[in-house]
C-alpha cells in the first residue's frame, strides 16, 4: 500500500518537475523542429481530411444508407407478417369458439336426447312396476280371502273342541260360526 502511495506521489511530481526545467519540449513554438512538424501535421490532417471525406466517408454512408434501408425492410417485412400472424390467431379463435359453441350445441342435444330417452324409461318402467304392483296386490287379497276362509273352519273346530272341553257341552254351531264371522269381520277392520 505505502508503494503504491510513493509511485503515485512520484508521477504526480513529474510534470511539475518538467516545467520547472524550461517547459515542455513539445509546447517550445520557438525551436524551428517544432514549427516544422505542427506545418507536416495540419498537411497531414488535411490530406487525411480530404481523403475520408473523399472517398471513406461515402463508402461509409453508403453502406449506412444500404443498412437503414435493409433494416427498414426487414422491419417492414416482419411488421407484415406480425399483422399476417394476428390475423390468423384471430381466425383460428373464431373458428375455436364456433367450434365449442356447435360442440355444446351437440352436447345440450345429446343431454337433453337421453333426459328424454330415460324419462320415457323411466315411465315405461313405472308403468310395468304399477302394473306388476297392481297383480300382486290382487294376488295378495285372492290368497289373503283364500287364507280366511279356510281358517273360518280351522277355527269353528278349534272353538268347539275348547268349549267342549271347558265346559263338558258341545257348542251351539251356528252361534259359534255367527261369533267367529264377527271376530274375524272385527279384524279385517282393524
Amino acid at each position: 500500500m505505502i508503494r503504491r502511495v510513493c509511485i503515485a506521489a512520484t508521477l504526480a511530481c513529474a510534470p511539475a518537475a518538467a516545467w520547472a526545467q524550461g517547459g515542455m519540449p513539445q509546447m517550445d513554438f520557438h525551436n524551428p523542429l517544432t514549427s516544422a512538424q505542427l506545418i507536416w501535421m495540419v498537411v497531414i490532417l488535411l490530406a487525411l481530411y480530404l481523403a475520408l471525406s473523399r472517398w471513406g466517408l461515402p463508402r461509409l454512408g453508403a453502406v449506412l444508407e444500404n443498412r437503414a434501408a435493409l433494416i427498414a425492410r426487414d422491419l417492414a417485412a416482419a411488421r407484415a407478417a406480425k399483422t399476417e400472424a394476428d390475423q390468423a390467431v384471430n381466425d383460428m379463435d373464431a373458428k375455436m369458439r364456433a367450434a365449442r359453441a356447435r360442440a355444446q350445441a351437440e352436447i345440450a342435444e345429446s343431454v337433453a336426447r337421453a333426459k328424454a330417452e330415460a324419462a320415457a324409461a323411466a315411465q315405461a318402467a313405472s308403468r310395468r312396476l304399477d302394473a306388476q304392483l297392481e297383480a300382486a296386490e290382487a294376488q295378495i287379497a285372492t290368497a289373503r280371502e283364500a287364507a280366511m276362509q279356510a281358517i273360518k273352519p280351522v277355527a269353528e273346530q278349534a272353538a268347539a273342541a275348547i268349549l267342549a272341553r271347558m265346559t263338558g257341552y258341545p257348542p251351539n254351531a251356528a252361534m259359534l260360526s255367527r261369533r267367529i264371522e264377527l271376530a274375524l269381520a272385527a279384524r279385517d277392520a282393524a
